[in-house]
């Protein structure tokens, strides 16, 4: 899963994909090195980020996943958690709606069904602004499994089909180094919900302080924290650096699942 903030402000790119016509370029780009499906952001959830206006991400992606809808092959996510804005993109040609509040929004869970799209619901605790302040868990493995399955039941139950799910644990919304190792080692207990893990590593702070680097340094470190949870049942991986993560996978892969 290609990750294409269309942002000023995203944690390691913010800006550069600002433009619609370069951001539709950079999505060609990844495809054509190996992504299979794009996710289109017009918010950023970094901690500490701000919230924008339904009409002010709109503005920022619609353009964006409609000429990607048109241009591409492999599905287009969108990254948003507000209801209006999955509705606009499903209805110019986004199948997938990647909402990391975990479908809270009962308005958003409807969009979703009637746009018959695909879903991928996150835990999240708290919002961007507040979730790295001294998150808390009694068994971070269990509250957010448990979230996530109640979450999916939820969806299930207002009309969306459970093959049109996945989960992702969240990691780095809300959560500790320690929480985000403890989810990532014990991956498979999410995996054991039935539903495809998706897993966002990539270019995160946690790798940082586990000696990865900088942001824009942080890809040996991301292809690191990949591989393991892969090994632990992840199913799609999010990504910035898309060619390098490809060959990753593929190896990761074939060790894990066979070639």
């Amino acid at each position: 899963m290609a990750v294409l903030n269309v942002t000023p402000d995203s944690f390691s790119d913010g800006g550069l994909f600002f433009d619609p016509e370069v951001a539709i370029q950079q999505g060609l780009e990844m495809v054509e090195a190996g992504a299979d499906l794009i996710d289109v952001g017009g918010e950023s959830t970094r901690p500490g980020a701000d919230p924008v206006s339904a009409e002010e991400e709109w503005r920022r992606v619609g353009r964006v996943i409609e000429g990607l809808a048109r241009k591409i092959d492999v599905p287009v996510s969108v990254d948003t958690y507000k209801a209006e804005i999955a509705a606009k993109a499903i209805h110019v040609g986004a199948s997938i709606v990647n909402d990391v509040t975990g479908l809270r929004d009962i308005r958003m869970i409807k969009s979703i069904a009637r746009g018959g799209a695909g879903a991928v619901l996150m835990h999240m605790l708290g919002e961007p602004r507040t979730m790295q302040a001294s998150p808390r868990y009694d068994d971070v493995v269990k509250e957010v499994r448990t979230f996530l399955e109640a979450r999916a039941r939820t969806a299930i139950s207002e009309g969306v089909p459970t093959e049109a799910i996945a989960v992702d644990p969240g990691v780095g919304f809300g959560k500790t180094l320690e929480h985000n190792l403890e989810l990532i080692r014990h991956l498979d207990a999410v995996a054991s919900l039935g539903y495809p893990v998706v897993i966002g590593v990539s270019r995160k702070s946690f790798l940082g302080k586990l000696g990865a680097g900088p942001p824009g340094g942080r890809l040996i470190g991301s292809i690191a924290a990949a591989t393991a949870a892969v090994a632990h049942g992840a199913h799609v991986v999010r990504a910035h650096d898309v060619a390098e993560t490809v060959r990753a996978m593929r190896v990761a892969d074939a060790l894990v699942r066979g070639p």
